[in-house]
């Protein structure tokens, strides 16, 4: 792991009640809204934004991973950043992201996201872009993917959406993800940490889900799970390597935490 920092986050939503803005609510058996309620919400949420501030413009978590990739990675060692790669978004919302690795780099791509309102946003900014080569599913991130080829994928992205996805489900996302990317190709992870986060102490004691650091979200009635940075890392080093990882400020105003903390993570899926 070659270091870690400070990131202000992606800006794209208001992360102070923990609602994820791409992607949908995607709690698996047990959690409290069935998938078609998750893409109910998710497509009035794009239609009229309530919990949320979206954006459509690109992440800046996800800028400052493209220029870490840039300054620290040549193409021959597997910069994904280069025209005809093929990237994954995993929870794509209203497009923005593979719009502009699309624009910016010369990427192709899948955008996956359960909200049809989301999907059809983003059909429309690829091509308001100039009919970019990217393509967008309506689908749920839990369960397999065999749309996508064994070792098929560069780069693969998962922004604050996984987490609504229970344990055998994050285990079946990850095996997916070793299935389908590369040997050296990349993997961009950003979600709400609990280190140093004092919002997730109070959720997980009031609102407690049925598995450890987990909880249901007392606005918005569904199951979240929260990491540890080690938690992270330990999660996924069997089959990637860690190469930074960047926790968010604390978002502490007058004594009191009014966002949740988040952290990205930069990890390269190893060689077989």
């Amino acid at each position: 792991m070659q270091g870690r920092g400070n990131s202000r986050g992606n800006n794209q939503r208001n992360n102070s009640f923990g609602a994820s803005g791409r992607g949908g609510f995607r709690g698996g058996q047990g959690a409290r809204r069935s998938g078609s309620a998750h893409s109910t919400f998710w497509d009035k949420e794009y239609q009229d934004p309530e919990h949320l501030a979206l954006s459509e413009e690109a992440a800046e978590d996800l800028k400052k991973f493209s220029r870490w990739l840039v300054r620290n990675v040549e193409i021959a060692n597997g910069n994904p950043l280069v025209s005809g790669s093929t990237v994954i978004d995993f929870g794509c919302g209203n497009g923005r992201n593979l719009v502009y690795l699309a624009k910016e780099f010369g990427v192709q791509g899948t955008g996956i996201d359960i909200s049809s309102e989301a999907i059809s946003q983003a059909q429309t900014a690829a091509q308001e872009a100039g009919d970019l080569p990217l393509t967008f599913t309506t689908r749920s991130i839990a369960g397999e993917f065999p749309e996508f080829e064994n070792e098929s994928c560069d780069l693969a992205l998962d922004m604050m959406t996984s987490h609504f996805l229970k344990a055998a489900q994050r285990d079946a996302f990850r095996n997916e993800l070793v299935r389908i990317l590369k040997p050296g190709a990349w993997f961009f992870f950003k979600t709400f940490v609990s280190d140093g986060d004092l919002h997730t102490p109070r959720l997980l004691r009031d609102h407690p889900a049925d598995e450890p650091g987990a909880y249901i979200h007392p606005r918005l009635n569904v199951y979240e799970y929260v990491w540890s940075e080690r938690g992270i890392i330990d999660f996924f080093s069997p089959h990637f390597e860690v190469h930074k990882t960047e926790l968010s400020h604390k978002h502490i105003m007058h004594g009191r935490a009014f966002k949740r903390r988040t952290i990205s993570v930069y990890l390269q899926k190893k060689m077989n």
